[in-house]
């Protein structure tokens, strides 16, 4: 069961990494590591597990299992956990959700179905939401996808979920258009029964962040996740003179991790782990491969941009 009742998804939410061993099998202490280190951030509200992060699509149900195991084990305690719902039919989406409410989780992120993308209607996305909801008590964060790539949820589609399955308490707003990303924070987020959305454009993360989001959910908070907890301070306190300062730092990283191809990164995000020391190798599962040491050469200068590096550290494992 949750060890966070009341939890009510809100803030600044990282989505960790999952590092692998060189035979791709799951490398759990550096995991461990990679968990403690992030929950040792102030001012973060949850952990998100089980995501693109953690490279869900590639993980095993036994695997997932292991991994909200293993982190209700290091950070559990501290802080909520958010698991990720990726399945393509709602019968495994609603065992998932009960194997993660049962495992410890405090909320689920729902991807939207696969099928979705050769189209859907609004009774598809019911059925879907409902089934899950009818195997758990646990708060639902929809997670909006673009509605050019067909698993967005259009806005009567929204309502209608927000209408009928009161569990439902965030969207993870992927939205790209701004005019729609703001529609959206004024209209859930002033809603009787409030929709928090939390802003998962890290690329240009002040922006949305101005535009009023009650949160953040991110990858690249298993990177910067102090800089994000210090930026989403700075907006809801007004002071946007610290705001613009923490985004020049958190510029060079946006830059480069989320470039084309932007499947990659969070294999980026890895790398950049190896290059500040806090993970021992960056190994993804295919069908990702390795990036390229130009690029990460790239994500070596934009830390140091950061200011996340020194020149001499940089230089360093350059050499190495």
């Amino acid at each position: 069961m949750s060890r966070h009742p009341d939890f009510v998804p809100h803030g600044v939410i990282p989505a960790v990494l999952l590092p692998f061993h060189m035979d791709l099998s799951i490398d759990e202490p550096s995991f461990r590591i990679h968990l403690r280190d992030v929950g040792l951030v102030q001012g973060l509200s949850a952990i998100t597990i089980n995501a693109h992060s953690t490279e869900v699509a590639s993980c095993t149900d036994d695997e997932q299992c292991r991994v909200m195991e293993i982190t209700g084990e290091e950070v559990g305690a501290k802080l909520p956990i958010i698991h990720g719902v990726w399945a393509d039919g709602s019968l495994q989406a609603a065992r998932i959700a009960r194997q993660a409410q049962a495992g410890g989780a405090s909320a689920l992120l729902v991807f939207p179905p696969a099928p979705f993308t050769l189209g859907q209607s609004p009774e598809m996305a019911l059925a879907h939401f409902k089934t899950i909801a009818d195997a758990t008590d646990l708060p639902l964060i929809v997670f909006q996808y673009p509605l050019t790539t067909g698993q967005g949820y259009p806005a009567a589609t929204l309502e209608r979920l927000f209408e009928e399955v009161p569990t439902i308490r965030a969207i993870k707003d992927w939205t790209p258009l701004v005019p729609q990303h703001e529609n959206q924070i004024r209209c859930l987020q002033g809603r009787k029964r409030p929709i928090n959305v939390l802003s998962t454009n890290s690329a240009w993360l002040l922006s949305s962040l101005v535009l009023g989001c009650n949160g953040l959910l991110s990858g690249s908070g298993s990177v910067i996740a102090d800089l994000q907890a210090r930026l989403y301070r700075a907006v809801k306190a007004d002071d946007l003179a610290e705001a613009r300062r923490l985004n020049d730092r958190i510029y060079p990283t946006a830059r480069v991790f989320y470039a084309d191809p932007f499947i990659d990164m969070h294999n980026r995000m890895k790398e950049a782990l190896v290059l500040l020391g806090k993970l021992p190798r960056a190994v993804v599962r295919p069908p990702l491969v390795k990036i390229s040491d130009a690029e990460i050469a790239r994500i070596r200068e934009a830390l140091v941009e950061a200011g996340l590096l020194g020149t001499q550290a940089a230089q360093g494992r350059n050499a190495a």
